[in-house]
């Protein structure tokens, strides 16, 4: 009762000196009391009850329910990254356990009132039956003992006895095995609250003893709604690009994300609006239009360009090696978009992934994703260590530049197999050798010491694009384009509508470059063929449609349950899954599965499989 007086007191100005100082001096002028010391975000709008929490629906409905029907556990581990609201968590438990009700009949409640005496006291960090103790620094079996101790008492004020174990992973093996009888078997009175951010370092015998909750990270797009909802109570204004920016910095903790929230409104004076321009410089990054542009230079082979736009985000202030970390997130988010289209339409991406990004990941395959995300993993891994950073993250793009448009081993070993086939034969003594044309091995024409030989196709017209290294233009030739004419030097296309619009001119220039003759493309509005990528897929449905009915592998797929047909593989298909020649299945039987180019999953070939064929199996079936 004393310390609510005391803070009654605090409230109250100070008396009016009256007459002169100790020495007949005048008395010193009084300063009026300073102003509350602001708080922080963080601090400001912790949350109080569980209504208050965001991002943790499962915790809050669970714990709900528990009070609800009187089945709250006597120990909980609570266990997430930084900043998601562990702490938060456990102070609103040992409320809820202890709220009494502004009548004070109150019971545990999942709603506690925050008025009575002990809600008050719990919330002011002062209630002699809740004690917080940080493991990180009590991590002895001297401390654990002191629990050990007191919880053999009755609570002085409260309901039951409360004990927050922040860091509980710090506690060393002998304190976590000193804890495990009181915890196993603890008095009615007291309760444990554990959190952490390290739940594999904490001991299995521990965690069998309580009830684990695991808090996720927020959402972005849920921290953004938060952080705007804020922003309106504190008469900031702030652009959704700027929030949109904060939650993705603040990787799932909401702390974090205030904390940098403080920052920006700081930034701005009363009335002024804060960008994401603002928020970008304040956090280092890159301008995420950039992050784009950067990405495309090094896809597309271009080191001039890539580092003209490093140079200006120096400028900036930007730090390149945080760019090379936009750069391998943006990697993320496309090889997502390419591997499930459907994210295109999720409200968690920015508007930016969700269009240019989608747009970038249609052109763009796993497997060269896959390589620039290893590049930029083992990149990021040398800035960190190299003594100029800058410096460094250049090398990594130029890298970048040179190697992430290469093909696939397995195209490039095919690729020099048939140069060496359709090499021709040196021409005889006292031939002419020099002047004219001549015909090579696949039959075009080829003009002599002027340029590459003139495709024969749209796909050998499309594979030369691959080669001269323009990555986009290619996937475009692939995904976005129908042939509807080829006569070489003039090729009529039609293009979907999200082809870019300089495409025929792009393919015009290649095309001249390589073979040293200037080239026609004409757009069209008739329908034309299939793109080369949908004439691929009916190839690969048909060569699997074919060995289905193919009497070995009908034998095979009967005599193993639950077999299947993992691949067909054609070894005259080119890179877009296309021959001039109908499968070899159609001739005959050959004479086992391996020359068929038939393949089944070996790792889950369907039950009642083993090494040994079944009794009733026939070779000759």
């Amino acid at each position: 009762m004393s310390g609510l007086l005391q803070d009654e007191d605090d409230k109250l100005p100070p008396p009016e000196p009256a007459g002169a100082g100790l020495f007949g001096d005048a008395l010193p002028q009084v300063a009026a009391p300073a102003a509350p010391a602001y708080r922080v975000l963080a601090r400001k709008y912790r949350p109080t009850g569980f209504a208050d929490m965001i991002g943790q629906d499962a915790m809050v409905r669970t714990l709900r329910n528990a009070f609800a029907v009187g089945r709250v556990a006597h120990a909980f581990m609570l266990t997430g990254v930084r900043g998601v609201g562990k702490t938060t968590t456990a102070r609103i438990i040992a409320r809820a356990l202890n709220c009494i009700g502004p009548d004070g009949t109150g019971g545990p409640t999942a709603d506690p009132c925050g008025v009575c005496a002990n809600c008050t006291a719990i919330l002011a960090d002062r209630h002699p039956d809740v004690v917080e103790m940080d493991a990180a620094s009590n991590n002895g079996v001297a401390n654990i003992r002191e629990i050990i101790e007191a919880v053999r008492f009755r609570p002085m004020q409260a309901r039951y006895k409360v004990y927050v174990l922040d860091e509980v992973h710090m506690l060393t093996t002998p304190a976590f095995n000193a804890l495990l009888k009181t915890l196993e078997e603890p008095p009615s009175q007291v309760k444990f609250v554990f959190a952490t951010t390290e739940i594999r370092k904490v001991p299995v015998t521990v965690l069998s003893r309580c009830q684990r909750f695991d808090l996720r990270r927020i959402a972005v797009a849920e921290l953004a709604g938060y952080f705007a909802t804020l922003c309106e109570r504190e008469g900031a204004a702030i652009e959704a690009e700027a929030l949109t920016l904060i939650a993705r910095a603040a990787d799932g903790s909401a702390r974090d994300g205030l904390s940098l929230l403080d920052q920006a409104i700081a930034q701005v004076e009363p009335g002024q609006t804060i960008t994401g321009a603002m928020v970008s410089d304040m956090l280092g990054l890159a301008d995420r239009a950039a992050v784009f542009d950067l990405f495309e230079a090094a896809m597309a082979g271009r080191p001039a360009a890539a580092l003209e736009i490093t140079d200006r985000a120096h400028e900036r202030g930007a730090d390149l090696g945080v760019m090379l970390h936009d750069l391998l997130d943006l990697v993320h988010t496309l090889t997502r978009l390419r591997a499930v289209p459907a994210l295109r339409q999720s409200a968690d991406l920015p508007e930016a992934e969700r269009t240019r990004g989608a747009a970038m990941a249609e052109q763009l395959s796993i497997p060269v994703l896959g390589r620039a995300w290893q590049m930029l993993l083992k990149g990021i891994a040398e800035v960190e260590a190299a003594p100029d950073r800058r410096a460094a993250a250049e090398m990594v793009l130029i890298r970048l530049c040179h190697v992430a448009d290469l093909p696939p081993p397995g195209d490039l070993v095919r690729r020099l197999t048939e140069a060496g086939e359709a090499r021709p034969a040196a021409p005889p003594a006292g031939g002419n050798g020099g002047g004219g044309t001549r015909a090579v091995a696949n039959g075009a024409p080829r003009a002599v010491a002027v340029g590459l030989p003139l495709p024969a196709s749209f796909r050998a017209v499309a594979a030369l694009v691959a080669e001269q290294r323009h990555p986009m233009l290619h996937a475009q030739l692939v995904h976005s384009v129908h042939l509807v004419r080829f006569a070489p030097p003039v090729i009529e296309l039609r293009t979907e509508p999200d082809a870019p619009r300089d495409l025929a001119g792009k393919l015009a220039a290649v095309l001249q470059e390589a073979t040293g003759q200037r080239w026609t493309i004409a757009l069209s509005a008739a329908p034309g063929e299939p793109t080369l990528a949908e004439q691929g897929v009916a190839a690969d449905t048909a060569r699997r449609s074919t060995a289905a009915e193919h009497p070995m592998v009908q034998a095979i797929l009967a005599a193993f349950p639950g077999a299947r047909i993992e691949a067909v593989h054609d070894g005259r298909a080119d890179a877009y899954g296309l021959s001039d020649e109908p499968p070899s299945l159609l001739a005959g039987p050959p004479p086992d599965a391996a020359e068929a180019g038939i393949g089944w999953d070996q790792d889950d070939p369907g039950p009642g499989f083993d090494d040994d064929p079944p009794d009733n199996w026939d070779p000759s079936a």
